[in-house]
């Protein structure tokens, strides 16, 4: 049974301690009741990551290394933050990974929400983007970059949307979906600790799509987040285009490195026609934690451009 919950007393309270408003979805951070808190110390148990802080997935801390994330003050209809370095001051250079020198996703909680986007960096170390939080509820943003000179981070930082929520099951397991006419279909499954290859499929009224076209430097693009916690893993692709062996479809094989056991949501950027599509799935690693399970009556999610649920999109 879905859940109706308030959120507008709690962003009222939000704004009064951040000055939030929408268009930044200023952050605040615990996490929900029932999972612990990563932002501010990382002592995760042993079926979260298997291991200490310095082996945790990405986007559970929001400072890392010397680096933080830090959500800014911006119009309504814009999100902005910049990252702070070691010494303080906001980074303004970055490598460039995946055809960008920055991706920002942002989930709902309930990971009935997504999007991808590239934001713009202004000289003075400020990322801006058409805000995309596309409705009310707790998100979760991911800055997913590399700063010159250093290795490559995901930070995560909790963000308010108010307004009424309505809380939607994690859909159950399913090998397939669609999504603007196509049909995914996915082969393979994740195991904990070790590296598992899962290749999806991607075929249109029937037939079989074999001129994909290349997106952020690859045939698809993979992320997974873990359900609960939004544990972040940004899955790479066996192969690049032009290396004279990976064909452009209908297969897409990526390599899932999962930390631990339990549910995830899987997120497949595809580019076909000029456009940019993404399919679901909820998958199962391992052995599901107690309560863990997703919803079995739930369907995985079909239809058109909104891929089924809300907050879908690219940029």
């Amino acid at each position: 049974m879905r859940t109706v919950t308030k959120l507008a007393g709690f962003a009222v309270g939000l704004v009064a301690v951040f000055g939030a408003t929408y268009g930044v979805g200023r952050a605040v951070d615990p996490a929900p009741a029932a999972e612990s808190r990563h932002d501010d110390a990382a002592t995760p148990t042993a079926d979260e990551s298997g291991g200490t802080a310095d082996r945790l997935p990405g986007g559970l801390l929001v400072s890392e290394r010397g680096y933080t994330l830090e959500p800014l003050d911006a119009p309504a209809g814009e999100f902005a933050f910049r990252i702070a370095g070691p010494d303080g001051r906001p980074v303004t250079r970055y490598d460039v990974a995946h055809d960008k020198q920055m991706h920002l996703i942002v989930a709902r909680r309930d990971l009935s929400g997504f999007r991808h986007v590239h934001p713009e960096l202004s000289p003075d170390g400020t990322w801006r983007v058409g805000t995309p939080l596309t409705g009310p509820g707790q998100w979760r943003a991911f800055a997913d970059f590399t700063p010159t000179g250093g290795e490559p981070l995901t930070l995560g930082v909790d963000v308010a949307v108010p307004g009424e929520l309505t809380e939607r099951p994690l859909p159950a397991p399913a090998t397939s979906t669609t999504v603007d006419g196509y049909t995914v279909t996915l082969a393979g499954a994740p195991q904990p600790g070790r590296t598992s290859p899962l290749t999806l499929t991607v075929s249109r009224d029937g037939q079989p799509v074999t001129d994909l076209e290349p997106y952020l430097g690859a045939y698809g693009h993979l992320v997974a987040l873990r359900r609960g916690d939004l544990a972040y893993l940004h899955v790479h692709p066996d192969g690049t285009p032009g290396d004279g062996r990976t064909q452009p479809g209908p297969a897409v094989t990526f390599l899932a490195d999962v930390p631990s056991a339990g549910s995830y949501r899987l997120y497949l950027d595809f580019r076909h026609g000029g456009r940019v599509h993404t399919a679901e799935f909820t998958v199962v690693a391992g052995a599901a934690p107690t309560g863990d399970a997703p919803t079995p009556s739930e369907p995985a999610p079909s239809g058109g451009a909104d891929h089924g649920t809300p907050g879908h999109g690219h940029n």
